[in-house]
């Protein structure tokens, strides 16, 4: 298989099912988004020792190719040849119980906290904010097309499962949280 296929030479790309749409289309700006999203994780792996919250990491990541296939994937097209995973209500399911986890194991937090910390921590922070602007983009699809609630509700989850990661990952590493001097 060439990876390269000369078919997105003007401007545009195919979506599950073989509907073309430009590639500045807010469909295809989501999912893109996901994407980012996924290789900021991956570069939070690289920088985090923890072998449980590596596992996590790879679980989002596999979750975000679910997602992004999601929306790459327009409800009112579905194609009967073959089917698309869809984001469900036990993925949010999960994110909650790791949310309730991970939370339960640092210390609460009193104030604002600034992003960083540890590297692993610093990207997990910068993997949340591009989360956030996955989820308005999202948002702003679903005002156009039919998009799943479950994939906003995902998203939604997931900054806060990232925001809990990245003060884990500071916390077992012994870096405190920096908190905002107002």
């Amino acid at each position: 298989m060439k990876i390269y296929t000369k078919t997105g030479d003007k401007g545009e790309t195919s979506l599950f099912g073989g509907q073309r749409v430009q590639k500045n289309s807010l469909r295809i700006s989501a999912y893109g988004t996901i994407d980012e999203l996924n290789s900021f994780l991956g570069i939070a792996v690289t920088e985090i020792v923890d072998k449980e919250l590596v596992e996590v990491i790879h679980s989002i990541q596999n979750d975000l190719f679910t997602l992004g296939s999601d929306l790459a994937s327009p409800i009112e097209k579905e194609n009967n040849s073959f089917t698309i995973p869809r984001v469900n209500k036990g993925f949010i399911e999960r994110l909650e119980k790791l949310i309730d986890n991970f939370d339960s194991r640092i210390p609460p937090i009193k104030n604002f906290i600034l992003p960083g910390g540890t590297k692993g921590a610093g990207f997990l922070h910068l993997a949340r904010t591009v989360c956030r602007r996955a989820e308005r983009e999202v948002i702003s699809l679903a005002q156009i097309e039919s998009i799943s609630e479950e994939i906003k509700i995902y998203l939604n989850r997931l900054s806060d499962l990232l925001f809990v990661l990245a003060r884990f990952e500071n916390f077992i590493s012994n870096h405190p949280d920096i908190e905002w001097r107002k």
